[in-house]
């Protein structure tokens, strides 16, 4: 199962209250003030770990709550601080903040139909980036802390502050240099197979992927990249039909789209194709519609592609089209090359 986006509700630790105690010994009849202060509360924390690839953790348990921190002691011992909870995401998390303050009001929110309010706070993208998502509260201060020359038996003392809380939103953006579009059975796989060490499911039945894959392309001066294969989008996705937005949000971090078409035409009219998926693109969002993109004619080893690349060619003249078959390898090394000079150009 893979999650991109899910819902999760944290809660930071509350802060310890001090403590008004006085020094009682056996010699010792009438000691001064010794409350020791109250502990910190936990934080919570999200942090980008390389190793995870989805947010599927919490989908089983989308609670995110650190501990109390303990009040003060006697001998003016501080109270232990709460426990923080760091809960690890994947890179190219995005935050958002929502209205809601538990669960509960977030689910009657959707509801009822009033909607959710969003607020974007972190976009975490880097290896190892920390951001706090609740500030534990602060603990208390102890009475010893409260005395002076003309109180020498204060019995003062101050209590812990409240931690942050709140319901927040989690959505997945794969970070990548370049994106793979294309309908179901393009062979969009099948390239990111040939190009790079990606090892997705290949079959001749659509829909094979069902999630999006990121490949490493190295080049030969040993220059990398990253490139994205989105699943499928069908006409339709910019309204969210199928799974639209559960892959068009992938590719919104991608600096060049290669648009894979199918030759052969045996599923989709490839200048058809190319004409909606760039109207998705753009109804999906009009900054993405304005990246440089080019289109990748996949299957040329077939007799009737050499007759549907010259209409495509007459229909986009001014789009670089890259001639492909990344099933027999033809034209890899060359598209390797002009990827390499795409991305160094952006």
């Amino acid at each position: 199962m893979f999650v991109d986006n899910i819902r999760i509700f944290a809660k930071a630790g509350k802060g310890g209250n001090g403590l008004a105690s006085f020094r009682r010994e056996k010699f010792v009849p009438r000691g001064g003030p010794d409350g020791g202060d109250g502990g910190d509360g936990g934080c919570v924390i999200l942090e980008v770990n390389p190793g995870t690839n989805d947010l599927r953790t919490y989908f089983y348990d989308p609670k995110l709550v650190a501990t109390d921190g303990m009040p003060g002691m006697h001998a003016r011992k501080h109270g232990k601080d709460g426990r923080t909870v760091v809960g690890k995401v994947p890179q190219g998390t995005i935050v958002y903040r929502s209205n809601a303050a538990t669960m509960q009001e977030a689910t009657w929110l959707e509801r009822e139909g009033d909607g959710i309010e969003l607020e974007k706070i972190a976009d975490l993208t880097e290896p190892g980036q920390r951001f706090v998502l609740c500030q534990g509260g602060k603990g208390g201060r102890g009475n010893w802390h409260f005395r002076t020359a003309t109180n020498q038996a204060p019995v003062e003392f101050e209590f812990g502050t409240e931690a942050e809380s709140g319901v927040f939103f989690l959505e997945l953006r794969r970070i990548a240099d370049a994106g793979l579009v294309g309908y179901p059975n393009a062979g969009k796989s099948t390239l990111l197979t040939a190009i790079s060490n990606a090892t997705p499911k290949v079959a001749s039945y659509p829909f094979t992927t069902l999630q999006p894959i990121v490949g490493t392309v190295e080049f030969e001066d040993y220059h990398r990249a990253v490139v994205a294969d989105i699943p499928g989008i069908i006409e339709g996705a910019s309204r969210n039909r199928g799974l639209g937005h559960e892959f068009l949000r992938h590719i919104m971090r991608c600096q060049v789209l290669l648009f894979v078409v199918d030759m052969t035409g045996l599923e989709h009219d490839p200048v058809e194709a190319i004409q909606t998926l760039r109207k998705e693109i753009k109804l999906y969002s009009e900054e993405l519609a304005t990246r440089p993109w080019v289109i990748v004619a996949n299957k040329m080893d077939e007799e009737v592609s050499a007759e549907n690349l010259a209409i495509l060619q007459q229909r986009f003249p001014k789009v670089e089209i890259i001639p492909i078959s990344a099933a027999q390898g033809d034209g890899i090394p060359a598209f390797k090359t002009r990827l390499q000079s795409l991305l160094e150009q952006e």
